[in-house]
């Protein structure tokens, strides 16, 4: 029986891993595959590396936090870590239905507080102050974003200028018998550094990526004892590099989610604060969604960009102009117009994000954590397990 449950636990256990890996590289090199600067295998490639790196590093803080500082280690009985790891894959099964990227991390710690309520063993000051972080992290990445996009993202938009020229980056001249790489013939030095930064934050977004979610899939069974720590990192950079070389593949031919319908560099902003967002959460030992503060980011950069028309006194009035997906594109020159000067019919156009949309999305980022910790306070609290 307890092989069995283990086995059940282990199988879970990577079946979580290995969605967050379809999805996370997805988010992570969704740019960069895109603009033909990695290939998938490439992508794939370095989303493990990085995210086991992420996970051996940072990762730790947020396994011993879920696995044994919400509620005593004593309380993750084999049966009580495969019930956990279940709610997570339930999670996951509902967004992969109503196409809502749920919180994994979240409805992870759900179902990890319905276990300590129903025994009575919860750690309050440890929930109470993740649920802090839960409300305080959004927040900063909208502000963080938002004044990135009124206040800078201008400026680097008209002197990096990420386009991608046709062609080659990189061509190999061997016309002196040894093969040396140089620039491809339609390749500035520019955007040479330009593609080496695309590739430097989407390793860095698969950092963070491995540092949060890696408890997602394993913490229960390293709370429990029946894998190692060490053991729980290889086996969910594991799973998540199993997901990343599979079904990432078809999330990198649509290039993802909504992170990647965005200009390039746009989506290098956003994944540069939410991935820093992230790590410093994951080192603090705080299960935090990437995903979260991910769409804070696209929301807080687009409010930024569009209310450059208007005053900052008239944008928190509530008179600034429709966020669109425009308002992101590249300028038309080096010359940045001052705040306040930009047009807003160069702003205007598609809506960054569709409010019924977005309701939808928050709607199910709450419930899937409040039915994970309801629906697991009733089964530990019938059937303690």
């Amino acid at each position: 029986m307890v092989e069995t449950l283990l086995a059940v636990g282990l199988f879970v256990a990577v079946f979580v891993g290995f969605n967050i890996g379809g999805s996370s590289t997805g988010v992570a090199f969704g740019p960069a595959v895109g603009s033909d600067l990695v290939s998938k295998l490439g992508a794939a490639i370095l989303m493990t590396g990085f995210a086991l790196l992420g996970a051996w590093t940072a990762g730790r803080e947020v396994i011993e936090t879920m696995g044994g500082r919400i509620v005593p280690q004593s309380e993750f009985t084999l049966a009580a870590s495969v019930a956990v790891l279940f709610f997570v894959g339930l999670a996951l099964l509902i967004s992969n239905t109503f196409g809502v990227p749920a919180s994994t991390s979240m409805t992870a710690v759900g179902a990890i507080a319905g276990l300590g309520v129903a025994s009575g063993t919860l750690n309050e000051a440890v929930m109470l102050e993740i649920i802090s972080w839960w409300i305080v992290a959004p927040v900063i990445a909208f502000w963080v974003c938002a004044v990135i996009g009124r206040y800078v993202y201008p400026y680097l938009d008209a002197k990096l200028k990420l386009d991608r020229s046709p062609g080659p980056i990189v061509v190999l001249d061997r016309e002196d018998g040894f093969p040396r790489p140089r620039l491809g013939p339609n390749t500035t030095p520019r955007e040479l550094g330009s593609v080496g930064l695309v590739v430097v934050i989407a390793c860095y977004m698969a950092y963070s990526a491995g540092a949060s979610n890696a408890a997602n899939a394993v913490a229960p069974l390293v709370g429990n004892g029946a894998v190692s720590i060490n053991q729980g990192i290889f086996l969910a950079a594991g799973a998540i590099g199993l997901g990343a070389f599979t079904i990432a593949r078809r999330t990198l031919d649509t290039v993802g989610n909504d992170l990647t319908e965005l200009p390039i560099l746009a989506a290098l902003v956003v994944e540069t604060v939410s991935a820093s967002l992230i790590a410093m959460l994951s080192y603090l030992g705080i299960p935090a969604s990437l995903a979260v503060s991910a769409t804070m980011c696209i929301v807080g950069l687009g409010w930024g960009r569009a209310t450059r028309t208007v005053t900052l006194g008239e944008a928190l009035g509530g008179t600034a102009p429709e966020m669109s997906v425009d308002a992101l594109t590249t300028e038309t020159s080096d010359e940045v117009p001052p705040v306040g000067e930009e047009s807003a019919r160069d702003l205007g156009g598609t809506d960054l994000f569709d409010p019924g949309t977005t309701g939808r999305v928050i709607f199910f980022w709450l419930l899937t954590p409040s039915l994970s910790a309801a629906a697991s306070y009733a089964l530990f609290a019938a059937v303690p397990l």
